[in-house]
């Protein structure tokens, strides 16, 4: 059985220290407490640099007699429990709960993500445990061990250089960059290799990009390419992402063709 314990161990829902969780049932509920919605960083990705990034996790939900307390937990694994778990994102404080009226109620934590404990391995992926407490002697409460999921990802950045500055026109331009992402292990960045970056130009005056070509980060992340000069206009390069990783665009360079 997995004791009371390994709930307010992970959690810091003080709380919620008086609720088991059986090994056997992955979700536990007693009485009508119901979780209603779920809100990880306002609904975005969450992506993380090098250093320690907070999150903050809403838990919305309705009991007969209101609602005492909640948590929230991001892990990943096969199980939560010991063995199974790969890494675990817990409360940096007890949860602040707002009554909306006499059965709702909805309670606000803040995590804190932490690079070396996630690990790049980890990357991805990961589920959310949410539960309510309800108000009462009763200890009725709901616990859904993956309530949702949300993306955990390691932060990119993208550079971009247009030169010569000036150039003539029909002459070769040299668009070069690179492409790195956080290292969490290292808490470093680093190059994101072989990964495909268009190259994207918008003429002066105009309002828009188009893309010009497809140009792929070698085994350091750098990208690397050339044009032929026509008019005056900037240059940008645009990675779409993956799922480790989000999209990102570099800053704009101008080129004054001549």
């Amino acid at each position: 059985m997995r004791t009371r314990a390994t709930v307010v161990a992970v959690s810091g829902a003080l709380a919620l220290s008086a609720l088991a969780v059986p090994a056997a049932q992955a979700d536990s509920v007693k009485g009508d407490t119901k979780i209603t919605k779920v809100v990880v960083n306002g609904g975005k990705d969450i992506v993380v640099g090098t250093s320690a990034k907070k999150v903050t996790v809403t838990v919305t939900g309705t009991d007969p007699k209101g609602i005492k307390d909640g948590m929230a937990i991001l892990w990943r694994g096969t199980k939560f429990e010991p063995g199974h778990l790969k890494g675990i994102v817990d409360p940096a404080n007890e949860a602040k709960c707002t009554k909306v009226d006499a059965t709702t109620g909805t309670c606000k934590l803040v995590l804190k993500a932490t690079p070396r404990k996630l690990g790049n391995g980890n990357a991805g992926s990961w589920k959310v445990m949410a539960g309510l407490l309800a108000n009462g002697r009763a200890e009725n409460h709901v616990i859904k061990e993956t309530y949702t999921t949300v993306g955990v990802k390691r932060a990119a950045k993208l550079t971009v250089n247009a030169s010569p500055e000036p150039v003539k026109k029909g002459k070769a331009i040299t668009v070069a960059g690179a492409l790195t992402r956080a290292n969490w292990d290292t808490k470093k960045y680093a190059g994101y290799t072989q990964q495909p970056v268009q190259l994207q130009f918008k003429k002066k005056g105009a309002s828009a990009y188009t893309t010009v070509k497809t140009v792929k980060s070698d085994r350091k992340g750098n990208l690397k390419t050339t044009v032929k000069a026509s008019v005056d206009g900037t240059f940008r390069y645009v990675f779409a992402g993956t799922s480790t990783t989000p999209a990102v665009t570099s800053a704009d360079d101008a080129i004054d063709v001549r």
